[in-house]
Parts: C-alpha cells; sequence; structure tokens
C-alpha cells in the first residue's frame, strides 16, 4: 500500500480559491493481492500519511466522488473508511465540503523523521546488496518488530500508544498468519 502525494492544480487566472475545493494532499492506491478489505486499506493509507506528516489537521480528504473515480471501487466502501476514521476521532465531514483531518497520529517530529528514514534507507540499501527482495526484507522488518514488541511486553523500551499500536499490530499479524 502506498500514499501518492497528489498535485494540487492550480486555479485558473481569477479564480476565487474555494477552501473545500482545493485537491488533497493524498491520493490512494490499492493493492487488490494484500488481503486487506478495501475500505481498511484507505484507513491505513490515512493514518499513514498522518503519521509521517503528508497529511495535518484541516486537510481535506479525496472526496468519494474522487476516489471513486480514481479506484473505481464502490461509493459505500469510501463511505465506509470515512467513517471508520471519523470513529477512531482522525476525520471529520462536513456536509457538502468533504471529509477533512480532525486529529494527528504524529509523534515524532519531521527533523527526528528525516533522521530515522536516512538510517533506514542506508539499512534497505545493505538488505538490497545482500541479496533480500521486497518480500524478504519485509518478513526481516515483520518479524523483528514482532521481537521488539515482545521484548517490550516484558518491560522493554516502548512507551505508551506505541507499545499499544505496535503490540496491537503484532498480534494482528499473527491472527493473519504473518510468519514470524
Amino acid at each position: 500500500m502506498t500514499i501518492d502525494k497528489g498535485s494540487n492544480v492550480p486555479s485558473p487566472a481569477g479564480a476565487v480559491a474555494d477552501p473545500a475545493a482545493t485537491a488533497s494532499p493524498i491520493g490512494f492506491r490499492l493493492d487488490p493481492a494484500s488481503g486487506v478489505p478495501t475500505y481498511l486499506q484507505l484507513v491505513h493509507q490515512v493514518e499513514q500519511a498522518l503519521r509521517v506528516g503528508y497529511l495535518t489537521e484541516g486537510d481535506r480528504l479525496p472526496t468519494v466522488k474522487e476516489a471513486v473515480e480514481s479506484l473505481a471501487i464502490n461509493p459505500n466502501t469510501v463511505l465506509k473508511a470515512y467513517r471508520e476514521l471519523e470513529h477512531r476521532g482522525l476525520a471529520v465531514g462536513k456536509p457538502g465540503q468533504g471529509t477533512f483531518v480532525a486529529g494527528t497520529l504524529r509523534r515524532v517530529g519531521l527533523a527526528e523523521q528525516a533522521a530515522l528514514r536516512e538510517s533506514l534507507l542506508g539499512w534497505l540499501r545493505a538488505a538490497d546488496e545482500a541479496g533480500l527482495d521486497s518480500d524478504g526484507i519485509a518478513a526481516l522488518i515483520g518479524a523483528t518488530l514482532r521481537d521488539f514488541v515482545d521484548r517490550a511486553d516484558e518491560g522493554g523500551p516502548l512507551r505508551g500508544a506505541g507499545r499499544r499500536a505496535a503490540h496491537h499490530h503484532s498480534r494482528a499479524g499473527r491472527a493473519a498468519g504473518e510468519v514470524a
């Protein structure tokens, strides 16, 4: 699942900018082979965009019509995803205007994220040079994260909400049959 940082198309000369009509900062992508329900893929992409700072409070999500047209899915699927985001306190629907980000998940500053990303890119290059393909890399990261979370459950380094979220993802992965 990927996040497409959408491009805002400039308004025609002389047009008055309508905040509700501006393009969303992200576009959705689907992975039909993932086994994850379509509405959850949309929810996860919004959560991921919030974590990395692509979305911030007040940003407009793609309209149902935009999502349906770009993904060729049922409007009810998009509505279900947006209801789930509202339930989680991450979005709010404004009749006639769209759905907007109402919360955040980002806990680490952008500078810290940039440094961590650079470090991870170095690790990924090393994994690639060692001969791991993307599935092998994902499996190694998943198994290592589960080990890390299991140690955290025994009093390790994860803190607060991070521990709960990682623990949830670790357990959910096991339930889905991921290899440890």
